[in-house]
């Protein structure tokens, strides 16, 4: 692959070009990345103007990821088919067409509707990120590109909930919730116009073709398994929940027989085969699933029981949870001085960590009677934050260390895909058992409400708890026998 450029320019104009291009690419990423925890400050809100059900919330926050999630598998190819610069600016006019348009929804099902059409434009522009970036710098400056990526991830996700707070509560022309959702039309327009500046045209591999029937076969497995576990409390569980469940593993065979058939065949596949009999990084992709699983959910939960539950504002709300992605930094900076050392070691103690600052949260929860005091939930969100942040990197590297070179580009994608989808089933799961606990009244107004909060609010907390205990004795016996606990 190489880039097209019709003018010549000296070496230091060219260098201020390429970062002036990183800025815009950092601005689209920060964009996807707050929307997916912005959007759980949003919800009371969403709720109250709306008339949402619990379900249909549950469904605002888990489309983004599922669509994403789906997405980001074909999408990562398809910039290689269509050009990465030309799949980035229609993912970027997407996400920004469809905020307008989540923005402006009349009713919770147009905002559904919007949401999953955001996620399918965030997957067409979030891999062509930093294969942009791979291309337009030379190796000496790579590892500089990508800390700073760390960097911007890292304040996304702290100023996720902060800036969603405070545009919710300050209802600027009364627009209240929708704001979070608008605020991205100018940083869209802005990363439209850098992008058409500063990002050079890349040539496409013409001799590619999209895979549309593995992205079909890989798209309805993941909707066969996520739809039944958020649709399935509020019908009763019905049959047909778990026949979709039971259906979706043929379906993720099917894939996999079509993957190798279609790669034997001599055509570009959506996941080429040798990564799926690649069994050690399959496990991993396992462990990535079930990791990732056991926070999205408990932020939606955390949401609602605090603001639904106790009145507190959506800035206040997302202040109160700021201790956890302020952990994953701290955390970040802590573990960079190890490198590639002690990776099974650093999962199975961040997992504990995990475990700890859940069960640690429970209690808080428990404890909390008719008045809230905000302050108490910051030890365990912190150690929670700081588990996440010795955990994450250290699980992508172990995941991708099983992955030979050629398979690279595409095992990093499968990774990411099920990453999203882990977050969808976590969400998923966490909302059911939440919302399921709160009753038949749901988050209707009554005086005694705060006990049904606390007490569905403990409960969701049960499946990370379950969650993070299962990782740390599975990655931990893995540490003992490669010998990282004694090194």
């Amino acid at each position: 692959m190489s880039i097209t450029s019709k003018t010549d320019h000296s070496p230091d104009h060219a260098a201020t070009k390429r970062w002036a291009a990183l800025s815009v690419l950092f601005i689209a990423s920060f964009m996807n990345l707050i929307d997916v925890s912005i959007v759980n400050v949003a919800l009371p809100q969403i709720e109250a103007d709306t008339g949402a059900t619990p379900t249909q919330l549950e469904w605002v926050a888990a489309i983004y990821v599922l669509a994403l999630a789906v997405g980001l598998l074909p999408c990562g190819r398809f910039g290689d088919v269509f050009g990465r610069r030309r799949m980035f600016i229609w993912g970027l006019i997407g996400f920004t067409v469809s905020s307008a348009v989540c923005g402006l929804a009349p009713d919770v099902v147009d905002l559904i509707i919007a949401r999953a059409a955001k996620g399918i434009a965030a997957a067409m522009m979030v891999p062509q990120v930093l294969a942009i970036a791979h291309v337009i710098f030379p190796p000496e400056e790579k590892s500089r590109v990508f800390g700073l990526f760390g960097t911007v991830s890292s304040l996304a996700v702290v100023a996720g909930p902060i800036i969603g707070g405070a545009l919710i509560s300050a209802d600027i022309a009364g627009l209240g919730w929708r704001l979070a959702f608008l605020i991205n039309i100018p940083l869209g327009i802005a990363a439209l116009i850098g992008t058409r500046t500063f990002v050079p045209a890349l040539e496409a591999e013409t001799d590619s073709r999209p895979d549309w029937i593995g992205t079909t076969l890989f798209t309805v497995a993941a909707i066969l398994l996520v739809l039944p576990l958020i649709e399935g409390r509020a019908l009763g569980w019905p049959w047909w929940t778990f026949a979709a469940i039971t259906v979706s593993i043929p379906v993720t065979l099917a894939f996999m027989a079509y993957e190798q058939k279609h790669s034997a065949a001599g055509h570009s596949a959506l996941m080429p085969p040798s990564l799926l009999a690649n069994m050690p990084y399959l496990r991993r992709l396992g462990l990535v699933i079930l990791f990732f699983s056991g926070v999205p959910g408990l932020f939606l939960v955390l949401a609602i029981f605090l603001q639904s539950g106790f009145g507190l504002t959506a800035l206040q709300s997302g202040l109160v949870t700021t201790p956890f992605p302020v952990g994953v930094m701290l955390a970040s900076m802590t573990t960079d001085r190890f490198a590639n050392r002690y990776l099974s070691l650093r999962i199975a103690i961040g997992a504990a960590l995990l475990l700890i600052g859940m069960i640690s949260l429970r209690s808080v929860i428990l404890s909390t009677g008719a008045e809230l005091n905000p302050y108490a939930f910051t030890p365990p969100l912190l150690i929670c934050g700081f588990g996440m942040g010795t955990a994450i990197m250290s699980l992508f590297q172990v995941t991708m260390s099983s992955v030979e070179r050629q398979d690279a580009g595409a095992g990093s994608g499968a990774m990411q895909a099920f990453q999203q989808i882990g977050a969808a089933l976590g969400i998923a799961i966490a909302g059911s058992i939440f919302f399921g606990s709160l009753g038949e009244g749901g988050m209707e107004t009554e005086a005694d409400i705060a006990p049904r909060f606390v007490d569905a609010a403990a409960t969701a907390t049960l499946y990370s708890i379950a969650v993070f205990g299962t990782l740390t004795l599975l990655v931990g016996a893995s540490a003992w026998k490669k010998g990282e606990t004694t090194a």
